[in-house]
């Protein structure tokens, strides 16, 4: 059930998914809502997007853990090619639920608001930690991690847009070289040295 009612708040948002939709999503028995969830919709909502926020950072380590090419740029295609092929997969139809909730129950529901805290905390700090594997500095990781995701955020929204990917094309492009210079050399890769300058004879 929390995963059906994650992936409805995806393409409805919370307030366009109902229980007894969720139910059926999940195939489950309707007293089973009663019995795992005594605290209604807002609780099922609040473990749905704390699942949506563990599902992103665990992501991240695995995109982490299968890069060949150990920088953050590569980092950040990699991230962004599972949102690629998600947005691919649901034909557009569907975005990031912790969106999809802000947007509905930011401004009045002061529970729902901790819990979409709580859960981008939790995909901020394993990018975080990603990045300084990569050689960012520690005092800019957090910063550049909330950047990323933003960025990334932004850019599935105009891809639903859009319902093209070529947001994500732009987001590659400009942030990934911009986090490389930001990064110091690390073990196994080693930037190139500049050219010497040869200063031309009168």
């Amino acid at each position: 059930m929390v995963r059906s009612a994650a992936q409805l708040i995806r393409r409805q948002g919370v307030s366009g998914t109902g229980m007894r939709e969720i139910v059926t999503e999940a195939d489950a028995p309707r007293g089973s809502l009663q019995h795992y969830f005594p605290g209604g919709k807002e609780e099922l909502v609040s473990d749905a997007l704390l699942w949506m926020g563990d599902v992103a950072a665990r992501r991240i380590r695995r995109c982490l853990s299968e890069l060949q090419s150990r920088t953050p740029s590569a980092l950040l295609a990699s991230i962004v090619d599972t949102w690629r092929r998600d947005l691919i997969d649901e034909q557009f139809s569907a975005g990031c639920p912790l969106v999809a909730a802000a947007a509905d129950t930011a401004a009045t529901s002061k529970q729902l608001r901790q819990v979409l805290r709580r859960a981008f905390d939790g995909w901020i700090e394993p990018l975080s930690e990603s990045l300084i594997d990569l050689g960012v500095p520690p005092e800019r990781s957090d910063n550049l991690a909330v950047v990323v995701i933003a960025a990334l955020e932004g850019a599935i929204i105009l891809a639903r847009i859009r319902r093209d990917l070529t947001p994500f094309d732009a987001l590659v492009l400009e942030l990934g070289p911009l986090l490389d210079a930001v990064a110091r050399p690390t073990e196994g890769r080693r930037r190139a040295s500049p050219p010497s300058r040869i200063t031309p004879r009168c």
